[in-house]
């Protein structure tokens, strides 16, 4: 009895890594998280490198859809414009899209409302009234809701898309999944800024709420049941030496009644 108490306390203190090596962002304790803060949780989302936007240029204040990426010349001063469907763009490594007309135009940083704006105002030295409807395609995140197996990549379908949303997409946190322990990956991947959420309590809802940029890590810990799983991890192996001991003796008492 001893000695199993003995292997168990050795397994509590090593059994971190022997018993879950695939347990992923481990943080030592007395980690200095980043504070998540109300400018940071309810920020608008971002247009960032890599979004594929898609844009839509009506006239008139939304009368007339324009295909601006077919416009002619006519040489009599005035443009020549049909209709057409949506056109997507790909914003570029410094942060920049080429848009016919305009030419390079910087959005990396930009909210929708404000990268909108501000195209409408570029694109009225062309158009009477221009009325812009401005989406990202391609935002999501990555979720990691507690158990091995269970991980996803969560299109943001809203451009204010919360953690709270991204957790209910993957059906909630798993049966092994701590509440009370959701790690926030955010920003740039050599020096990122790292969150730890509290979701156990009612009196931090207002973190749940926080709303998801492109290419966020959502990582809940999983809970660890040391002495469960090192006995599940231990009995092969006891069942394995068991019959090897089984044996021994069976030929030990075979070779004694021969003699």
């Amino acid at each position: 009895m001893r000695k199993l108490l003995f292997v168990f306390c050795i397994l509590t203190i090593t059994g971190c890594s022997w018993l879950y090596p695939s347990i992923m962002l481990k943080a030592p304790r007395n980690y200095p998280y980043a504070k998540l803060n109300d400018s940071i949780s309810n920020i608008d989302y971002k247009i960032s490198i890599n979004d594929v936007i898609t844009l839509r240029l009506y006239s008139q204040d939304g009368f007339r859809l324009i295909d601006y990426s077919s416009i002619i010349d006519n040489n009599s001063g005035g443009l020549n414009v049909t209709t057409t469907t949506a056109t997507d763009y790909t914003v570029d490594p410094d942060g920049t899209i080429r848009f016919p007309v305009l030419g390079r135009i910087y959005l990396n940083g930009y909210t929708i409302r404000e990268a909108t704006q501000m195209l409408e105002q570029k694109f009225s030295q062309y158009y009477i009234k221009p009325f812009i409807i401005l989406t990202v395609t391609n935002r999501r995140v990555i979720v990691f809701p507690g158990d091995p197996g269970a991980a996803r990549v969560v299109p943001l379908t809203n451009n204010n898309t919360t953690l709270i949303e991204v957790l209910a997409n993957m059906g909630g946190l798993t049966t092994n999944g701590k509440a009370k322990q959701i790690k926030l990956i955010r920003g740039n991947p050599n020096k990122p800024d790292i969150y730890l959420i509290d979701l156990s309590k009612i009196d931090d809802i207002k973190e749940a709420y926080t709303i998801m940029q492109e290419g966020d890590i959502v990582y809940v810990t999983p809970q660890r049941q040391i002495v469960s799983d090192a006995i599940n991890k231990v009995t092969p192996t006891i069942n394995a030496l068991s019959v090897v001991i089984s044996l021994f003796v069976t030929v030990a008492l075979i070779k004694s009644a021969k003699l």
